[in-house]
């Protein structure tokens, strides 16, 4: 996989993913390869080149349908390795060490996943709980540290609703993690502009990454936070992404699909003031820095 330095990439998005055993809802299950084609063939219309794709171990990733998915439609993506959050960990989870999790992210970081020839380079998604994290999440958080220091790979994290984002920071300050390889993940669902600001002058990178998801925030909301954020010359500390995850949210179905990011969130920054230069930063610059220029 070469990325392509020149097209966009979103930097928070599933391919596929399987999240009904705990969620016991079947439009969790994303699985239509067909209708993933569809909206990315659109997407490439759209100046996409690239995709960071953060399913992990247990949460439904198929190398064979990523593949498939590339040849068909010309966009790289990027994959990921690790582990999600609780409740969504692999059942053998809790009987491994720490080290034992940190050598698996290292194995495939180097030598990629067994029985496929894709090689993931980021960490993620890998997240805390609503308000707090866990023993096993702080488990593994403690390994993606191991594994980011031995390989200098990108680290994505998730955020349940934009909480213990800058409790997850002071983790990977105490373990001594190059802030700039981290991105914390659905800032943007917390609508606090002071504190976003205050997550970027620690040094890391922010996804505003559920855009469309109104019933969560306005992206009204988001577009302002992110005029602020140009204001003050932030803006090269954000990326952007839509984080489709259920049947429901491709077009076809009633949903934004893949493609409101640029038919209608763009369109609304501009109303705001958000410049072209400050839009080909999150899509295409950031990016391109934060994964190293593949």
């Amino acid at each position: 996989m070469i990325m392509d330095k020149l097209g966009y990439t979103l930097m928070h998005e599933h391919l596929t993913i399987d999240l009904s055993k705990i969620k016991k809802d079947p439009d969790t299950i994303l699985d239509d390869n067909n209708a993933t084609i569809a909206e990315f063939k659109e997407l490439y219309k759209n100046g996409v080149r690239n995709i960071l794709d953060v399913t992990n171990t247990g949460m439904g990733r198929d190398e064979e349908a990523i593949i498939n998915i590339m040849k068909a439609t010309k966009i790289n993506v990027i994959t990921s390795t690790g582990f999600y959050k609780d409740p969504f960990l692999p059942e053998d989870f809790e009987n491994k060490s720490v080290d034992e999790l940190a050598n698996m992210m290292i194995n495939e970081l180097t030598t990629g996943y067994i029985n496929s020839t894709l090689t993931p380079k980021c960490i993620g998604e890998i997240g805390t709980s609503k308000n707090m994290m866990t023993a096993n999440e702080e488990k593994l958080f403690k390994a993606a540290s191991i594994a980011q220091r031995k390989t200098n790979a990108l680290v994505y994290t998730h955020t349940t609703l934009g909480t213990y984002a800058k409790e997850q920071i002071d983790f990977f300050t105490k373990e001594q993690v190059d802030l700039s390889k981290i991105i914390i993940g659905h800032v943007d669902l917390t609508g606090d502009k002071d504190y976003i600001v205050s997550l970027i002058n620690k040094g890391v990178n922010v996804g505003f990454d559920t855009i469309g998801k109104v019933n969560y925030m306005k992206d009204e909301v988001r577009a302002e936070i992110l005029k602020h954020i140009q204001d003050i010359n932030k803006i090269d500390q954000v990326v952007l992404s839509l984080d489709i995850t259920r049947k429901s949210h491709f077009k076809d179905n009633g949903g934004i699909g893949y493609n409101y990011l640029f038919t209608s969130f763009l369109p609304l920054l501009r109303t705001y003031g958000i410049t072209e230069d400050s839009i080909n930063k999150m899509l295409k610059d950031n990016p391109n820095r934060l994964l190293g220029g593949l």
